[in-house]
Order: structure tokens, then C-alpha cells, then sequence
């Protein structure tokens, strides 16, 4: 499969990761928890604090790809424990997402779980979702708030959720019920065979690339509360939905050619 252009703004970024954390970044433990972050500052430092020290039996290593913050996200992170990749521009979440893909890949982890940096994921549910990968039963498992919990009220969003699910029901025949939900774990190799381009609402390329290439998906219930700080980056609702629609359809037309 022909892969994208090398960015330059990834290869500086490698580089310099890298270079800061040599061997640790080199000779990463089974996990990595990989958190793409922009203007967190207020929410990382705890976010990191939260995350369990080993899952399912197997060390952890979390990475915090900071996506051209302009607050102290990048140094927050590092007080937290993270290693951190700080690029200098902001890309969108799926051209961070897939840069720490890479350092992921690169540094020996076998399997990659996905956690975002707001707080508003429960750490408890990462086993219940890394489990059935590291069984050997999944390739590639989400969380779902549907067959889990939301304390999230908004009708529009939640009504965006369910037809977004049915599209991509629709249109691969895997049933899925939360395609934009942010806690997913996968084995570290899934990410090399994947053709992922979106800058930002990415969820739904992944998905749909991984179902469409033959990977073994499946859900799993998970919770979603309230954001504590800040607000969301996915913008307005109407403005979110439309880019979220395009994007399934888009990467759907892509994978069945």
C-alpha cells in the first residue's frame, strides 16, 4: 500500500522526541496510552495522575502528543509523567493521533489504547477494553457510551451518535453503536496497515479503515462524563456533524475501491 509523504513537521517532531527521551522512548513497556492534547493544561496533569500504572498485567508508558498548544499543556504532562511530543503547530487531533501512532510503533509497543486528555474518560474501563485485544478475541476494540453510560445531555449529539452508528452499520455491515468515541485499543501493528489522512474527526476513518481491512472489531460498555475544564474542540454542532458525515463517507468510497 503507498504510504503518505513523510511530514516534515513529524520528522522534526520524532527527531526531537527522540532525542529527549532516548532509551525510554526506544524500549517502550507492552502499552502504550497514547493522549493527543491541545490547550489541556488545566485537565492533563490529573488525566495522567489517574491512569493505572500496569493494565491487565502489563506495564504502561503514556505518550501526550501536544497539538500545537499555546498554554502549559506540553509541561504539564511532563510534571505528570508523561513523555511528551510537543509539535509546534496545531494539525488536528487524527494528524496527532497518527504521529503517536508512530512513536508508539517505534518504540516496541504492542498494543496502543487511545485515552484523551479532558477528563472526561473513566481509567477503570481501559481494562475492560484492552482485554479482549491482549486475548487474543479482538484486534481493534471501542468503548461505547450507549452500551455503557453518558452523563452528557445534549439531544443533538446524542441523536448525531446513533445515526453515525447506523451509517457505518449501513454501509460495512459491522454493527457498531459509538463510532466517535475516544477510548479504543488496538495492537500497535493495526496502526502500520491503516490508510488514516483526516486532520481532525479521524474516529470514524479509523473505524471503518479497520473494519474494511479485515480487522476483528468489537465494543465494549464504557462511560463518558462531563467535561471538568475547558471546552470542547469539536465545534458547533452543526459544523461537527457535517465534517463527522463527510469523513465516513469519504474514507468508506476510499476502502471499497
Amino acid at each position: 500500500m503507498k504510504r503518505p509523504t513523510k511530514d516534515p513537521v513529524d520528522a522534526a517532531a520524532i527527531r526531537a522526541f527522540k532525542s529527549s527521551y532516548g532509551k525510554r522512548a526506544s524500549q517502550l513497556p507492552p502499552v502504550a496510552i497514547l493522549i493527543a492534547a491541545f490547550n489541556e493544561e488545566r485537565a492533563i496533569g490529573g488525566v495522567i495522575e489517574s491512569l493505572p500504572k500496569t493494565v491487565c498485567g502489563l506495564r504502561i508508558r503514556t505518550i501526550v502528543v501536544s497539538d500545537g498548544s499555546h498554554d502549559a499543556t506540553a509541561h504539564a504532562a511532563k510534571i505528570a509523567g508523561a513523555l511528551v511530543c510537543d509539535v509546534p503547530v496545531n494539525r488536528g487531533q487524527g494528524a496527532a493521533l497518527r504521529l503517536g501512532y508512530k512513536l508508539a510503533r517505534d518504540g516496541g509497543a504492542r498494543y496502543i489504547v487511545t485515552f484523551d486528555g479532558d477528563g472526561q474518560y473513566n481509567p477503570d474501563d481501559i481494562s475492560r477494553i484492552l482485554r479482549p485485544v491482549i486475548d487474543g478475541q479482538a484486534d481493534f476494540v471501542s468503548g461505547s457510551r450507549k452500551l455503557g453510560s453518558e452523563e452528557t445531555k445534549d439531544p443533538v449529539r446524542r441523536l448525531g451518535v446513533w445515526v453515525f452508528a447506523r451509517s457505518i452499520r449501513m454501509l460495512t455491515g459491522q454493527r457498531v453503536t459509538d463510532p466517535s468515541f475516544g477510548l479504543r485499543a488496538m495492537k500497535a501493528d493495526v496502526t502500520r496497515h491503516v490508510h488514516l489522512v483526516q486532520p481532525q474527526y479521524q474516529a470514524s476513518e479509523l473505524l471503518i479503515s479497520v473494519i474494511s481491512r479485515g480487522y476483528r472489531v468489537t465494543e465494549v460498555p464504557a462511560s463518558i462524563h462531563k467535561r471538568t475544564f475547558g471546552v470542547s474542540k469539536k465545534g458547533h454542532n452543526a459544523y461537527y456533524g457535517l465534517r463527522f458525515a463527510g469523513v465516513i463517507l469519504r474514507t468508506w468510497w476510499r476502502e471499497r475501491r
